[in-house]
């Protein structure tokens, strides 16, 4: 399995609707980021796929090192809570 780029220190702040289906991109290597236009083929990332709760807007991670992904948990900025308390 391949490790995921990178393609942003930071989130993407997107709009999503409600009831709405999203492939959030695993890999790195889409060129829709956040979203997931199937660039991960043969890499063995496969996109998360999620359905909105609500309509708003949310944080998706763009360092792809998120602990709680798809969404930013600031893991590349260096907010991220330790693990360990």
């Amino acid at each position: 399995m391949s490790k995921p780029i990178s393609p942003q220190i930071g989130p993407y702040a997107v709009r999503v609707e409600q009831g709405k289906r999203y492939r959030w991109c695993r890999c790195g290597r889409s060129i829709t980021q956040p979203w997931c236009d199937g660039s991960h083929e043969g890499t063995g990332l496969e996109p998360i796929e999620f359905e909105a709760p609500i309509s708003e807007i949310f944080y998706m991670c763009g360092c792809k090192r998120s602990d709680n992904p798809p969404y930013c948990f600031g893991n590349c900025t260096g907010n991220a809570r330790s693990r360990n308390g």
